[in-house]
């Protein structure tokens, strides 16, 4: 046997997370036997994060799927025997086929998101095929869809700060995000500030991680977060706290908001959010009068009735008090506004039949249930990036829905997860380490390319190749379905931007990654002088998206379209929604269900290493709210409303606020007691912008069992 010298092959991290992180590969005669961080990378510094650093055993897992299946037992019984890819594709075809002639394109829906969060291999590889196909437009607004909506309302689609400049905060508001678990990387920049003098303030119903190396902890109850923000207003704006010449020269609608935050008190406040009034006076003082002051707002913060109208309110601060002037001060959300990728290539929304429906995800129960009385109804799912009997609200109406026999149902994935058990043909994906992408990142300034490292195994495919044979299947002829992978990297990009000035494909292949041609981390203030990417160039504190065009989404989070779809009138000014679920029900406890710290979504939820580091599905109650039920730590408990129920461990603890109760998301229903996990009880209501997501608003009880 010939045996070769390892060679190290450079890969970027697939997960849908802010870090992207740059990753080595070693592979020896053609097998990857180690894989690590990239120390030289600025921003990730050769760290990986508990989700991914054992991303070799996913790879050589036992219980991949390798080859196509097609289904040999009841659905939802995991049973599959082995079919040649030829066969699978020519099922998938002629019943796609069927389901157009009897009931119309609209008949089949995809289902994706960020699986990978690759360009290529990501939220977009499907779209022109569903476009051309007619088929159901899929709209996907799990993750920032009313927070982008709401940010892009008042300072536009801008990048914000710089996260690497976070070293020169003074003043640092962490709101809903647990960094440490979600933002690893970000934490030691904060941790840098924070030895050189920076106060750092956590906000979050949870004393998480995070908020146990603050300065500050703050608690919060769910959904009230936009009532802290305009109280913070109000005393900033009374107390003369604010920036004058800012607000004069770089901001619209002052006199408005003024009048608007009148009546947003810190003892009304205080009533709502659970904080005391002067602790209410003391953060915006503080937040005021440190600069440059720096908030980050995580995913969770719109995931309540008003958190489009949160993050308004929250967008609407740093103009307030100036923050934007100076390095390290302004607003946090998605420096992805930074990258001149190509949708249009991506999406070829010019497939798209003008007309055709839209089905957002979370209504994926109701819709194969028949409770939406869809014409045509959905008889053809195809699902790939995606495990929506995880991800999806109204779990137990996904598993009815998934269940039925005339449901023709498609799944490609890494394994066979809790959707592929329903599946009447699944397909082989590869990972990371086996296909060409590349990556943008939410969460820093860092372009990646992932070079392959070793061979797809078995018959597994790349999104892009299934994309080009399903299109080849279907007598599809356009340019896009017949592009190469590297044709495809060559027009994910705009190449010729100035952000991209100096990197080209070939420059990254030598280097792996590369930082957007932007000013230095210690430079970058983009907002000194104002030039907000919003019609008036400005902070709108009275937004003139809203007032033109209301509630909209944008095209970023649905399927194939260029377009953003506007929705009802919005208030131009930021104002306080309250949560939808009070505890007036019958259920007194609020449920949120924040990102798990060893899983990613419901990517390494079911993988052995994390499994361990995560725990068994449990739900955190404060020893208050136990007592009362008579539920002891490490016991079992009923979680449950009217929509469903799920069974977990009890961890009794005080790091959660009284009335409140804790389970993250991302464990598969098929290791859960009783099969259930949190969705289903989480409901599929939209918040107020972007069709986001209400999970914050869950009203549960919990009972021992």
């Amino acid at each position: 046997m010939t045996t070769t010298d390892p060679v190290v092959v450079r890969a970027a991290c697939p997960h849908d997370c802010p870090d992207t992180c740059a990753m080595l590969v070693t592979v020896s005669d053609g097998r990857a036997v180690e894989l690590r961080g990239d120390p030289d990378h600025p921003f990730t510094r050769g760290g990986l994060c508990v989700k991914v650093n054992n991303y070799i055993d996913k790879v050589y897992s036992p219980d991949r799927l390798l080859y196509p299946m097609r289904r040999t037992g009841p659905k939802g019984s995991g049973r599959f025997g082995r079919i040649s890819w030829d066969e699978a594709l020519d099922e998938i075809v002629s019943r796609f086929r069927s389901a157009i002639a009897e009931h119309g394109p609209e008949s089949i829906m995809p289902v994706s998101y960020l699986g990978t969060e690759g360009v290529l291999n990501g939220l977009n590889v499907g779209d022109p095929f569903f476009n051309k196909l007619g088929a159901t437009i899929s709209e996907r607004t799990y993750c920032d869809s009313g927070s982008c909506t709401a940010y892009a309302m008042t300072i536009g689609a801008t990048a914000g700060v710089d996260p690497e400049s976070l070293v020169h905060s003074r003043y640092i508001i962490i709101w809903a995000c647990n960094m440490v678990s979600t933002n690893l990387h970000l934490w030691p920049v904060v941790a840098e500030a924070q030895r050189r003098g920076a106060k750092v303030v956590v906000i979050d119903p949870v004393r998480h991680r995070t908020a146990k190396r603050a300065d500050w902890y703050i608690p919060i109850r769910p959904g009230t977060d936009g009532a802290l923000a305009l109280a913070m207003m109000n005393v900033i704006i009374t107390e003369g706290l604010t920036d004058e010449a800012y607000v004069r020269d770089h901001t619209v609608g002052y006199a408005e908001l003024v009048e608007r935050v009148r009546q947003y008190t810190p003892e009304w406040a205080a009533g709502e959010t659970g904080i005391p009034a002067e602790d209410i006076r003391t953060l915006a003082r503080e937040y005021a009068g440190t600069q440059p002051s720096m908030i980050r707002i995580g995913v969770a913060i719109e995931r309540h009735a008003g958190g489009g109208q949160t993050v308004r309110a929250i967008a609407c601060l740093p103009a307030l008090v100036g923050a934007w002037r100076r390095v390290g001060g302004g607003l946090l959300q998605l420096p992805l506004w930074a990258f001149p990728v190509n949708f249009g290539a991506l999406m070829h929304p010019e497939l798209l039949t003008p007309g055709t429906r839209v089905v957002n995800q979370f209504l994926l129960g109701r819709a194969l249930t028949g409770e939406m009385a869809l014409d045509p109804p959905i008889t053809a799912l195809m699902v790939y990036n995606s495990n929506p009997m995880v991800v999806c609200p109204e779990q137990g109406k996904l598993a009815a829905g998934l269940a039925r026999e005339d449901l023709f149902t498609v799944v490609s994935d890494h394994f066979l997860t809790d959707t592929a058990r329903y599946a009447d043909i699944v397909l082989p994906a590869t990972t990371q380490l086996e296909q060409h992408d590349i990556m943008f990142s939410w969460g820093h300034f860092y372009l990646s390319l992932n070079t392959p490292a070793v061979a797809p195994l078995g018959e597994a495919v790349s999104n892009t190749e299934l994309f080009r044979r399903l299109a080849a299947g279907m007598g599809f002829t356009e340019e896009c379905f017949t592009r190469t992978d590297e044709e495809m990297l060559a027009e994910s990009f705009d190449w010729s931007a100035p952000a991209l000035e100096g990197i080209t494909l070939e420059s990254l292949r030598r280097t792996g990654w590369a930082r957007l041609n932007l000013p230095s981390a210690d430079e970058y203030a983009p907002h000194a002088n104002g030039g907000f990417p919003t019609p008036s160039g400005k902070t709108e504190f009275a937004s003139s998206v809203a007032a033109e065009a209301g509630n909209f989404v944008l095209p970023l989070f649905r399927q194939g379209s260029n377009e953003f779809q506007a929705g009802g009138v919005v208030d131009p000014l930021p104002h306080y929604v309250p949560p939808r679920e009070t505890a007036d029900s019958a259920y007194r406890l609020n449920l949120i269900s924040p990102k798990s710290h060893a899983y990613l979504n419901s990517s390494a939820g079911d993988q052995p290493a994390q499994r361990r580091v995560q725990g068994e599905q449990a739900v955190t109650i404060h020893p208050q709210d136990a007592a009362e039920r008579g539920i002891a730590d490490g016991q079992y408990v009923r979680v449950f409303n009217d929509r469903g129920q799920f069974v977990a461990l009890a961890r009794v603890s005080d790091e959660i606020a009284t009335g409140v109760v804790m389970s993250p998301m991302g464990a598969w229903a098929k290791n859960a007691k009783d099969g259930s996990t949190v969705n289903a009880v989480n409901p599929f209501a939209f918040a107020d912008l972007g069709n986001a997501p209400t999970f914050s608003d869950t009203r549960v009880e919990v009972e021992a069992v």
